[in-house]
């Protein structure tokens, strides 16, 4: 299969230049039917015989290609509803208290963001680490966690898909003792990665983005001796050996961090996005969102690019004087992008399964907004 093969199954791409892939990228039509397909199935076949077991086999099932995908072993995978969601199951299982510090950048997304502020009210410190046009300092990261509990931050960070070094802040935090807990959700679908090469303790990402997966299918990976060391505070008969026993004891692994009844459909989407992605290559989709933001970055003046002219994720960031207006203004054209809060500016996500001709209809548009 080819990007383009992708694209044109994707009734979303038919009617206008969609830029915004960072945010949503619109599913395929064999996405959507594996969805229904699979609550079908469900409903319909296995309700009058035994619906549990049916989705207990499916999620280990789909467990494992999720594994397979980011580079895990099975049962360090969680199946969640999104990257918000991870994070959130994550940060359930510390003890947390006065005393204890979160360490994260000045550009996390939300989901890196609100499940820390939440815990100042108990008490915790929450450190921000600045950062400049996007990347890091290492030095100043390593101070900031010398005596830190958790250090959170992004691969791909959102407002200018910058690639922070993943491997060298999970080494800085593990040699001080701090849980490495990373946003991945930027990476899947557009770049090769595998989780057991950054060391982290935890990453949490999700299939609604560059994979063109549905909603609601997001995966948790966590290490298994970072699991053993966490105890979630949100507890249902998935998350436990024995749900009628007196004593709750935790599955092993990220299973401890499932909860309840789930619907088979998202995850078994999220399965077959995948397997088109794979089929595709990811070196073969990196390659082609680097050919054509180098062409998209060709159009707009240096002045005005906030990302790094050099490629490092198919996230380009561009600085104009109203950026919501300019955002109306592409819309008026069919051309699909978003504005930022921080930065006060313009992101166009391109894909692999964009075109050339979009890729400058939209450099051509926002040039003319400058």
């Amino acid at each position: 299969m080819t990007p383009l093969e992708i694209r044109a199954d994707i009734p979303a791409l038919q009617d206008a230049a969609y830029f915004n892939f960072g945010a949503h990228g619109p599913s395929p039509r064999y996405v959507v039917d594996a969805v229904t397909d699979a609550v079908s199935a469900h409903e319909y076949d296995s309700g009058v015989n035994d619906p549990y077991t049916v989705a207990f086999d499916t999620y280990e099932e789909l467990r494992a290609n999720v594994a397979a995908f980011v580079g895990a072993d099975t049962d360090e995978i969680a199946l969640t509803e999104s990257t918000t969601d991870g994070i959130n199951r994550v940060a359930s299982g510390f003890e947390w208290g006065p005393g204890d510090v979160v360490v994260r950048t000045d550009v996390e997304h939300p989901a890196g963001v609100l499940p820390w502020k939440r815990l100042e009210e108990y008490g915790v410190e929450v450190r921000e680490v600045e950062t400049t046009d996007g990347q890091i300092d290492l030095n100043e990261f390593s101070d900031a966690v010398s005596d830190a509990t958790l250090a959170c931050f992004s691969a791909i960070t959102w407002t200018h898909g910058t690639k922070l070094p993943v491997s060298d802040l999970v080494d800085i935090a593990s040699s001080a003792g701090v849980f490495t807990l990373v946003d991945a959700v930027q990476v899947p679908g557009q770049q090769p990665f595998a989780v057991h090469d950054w060391g982290a303790d935890a990453v949490a990402a999700a299939g609604h983005k560059w994979l063109l997966g549905p909603w609601g299918a997001g995966f948790l990976y966590v290490s298994q001796d970072a699991a053993a060391s966490l105890t979630p505070r949100s507890v249902g008969y998935r998350s436990v050996e024995n749900a009628g026993a007196d004593e709750i004891s935790f599955k092993p692994g990220a299973k401890r961090f499932e909860i309840g009844s789930t619907s088979l459909g998202p995850h078994t989407g999220l399965v077959e996005a995948i397997d088109a992605i794979e089929s595709v290559g990811l070196d073969t989709i990196e390659s082609r969102i680097e050919a054509l933001t180098d062409r998209f970055k060709s159009h707009i003046p240096d002045a005005q690019l906030l990302s790094p002219q050099q490629f490092e994720s198919g996230l380009v960031t561009v600085r104009v004087p109203d950026a919501d207006a300019a955002v109306s203004a592409l819309r008026d054209e069919d051309i699909v992008v978003r504005s930022l809060p921080i930065p006060n500016a313009v992101r166009v996500s391109i894909h692999a399964v964009s075109t050339e001709t979009e890729v400058d209809a939209v450099a051509t548009a926002l040039v003319d907004q400058l």
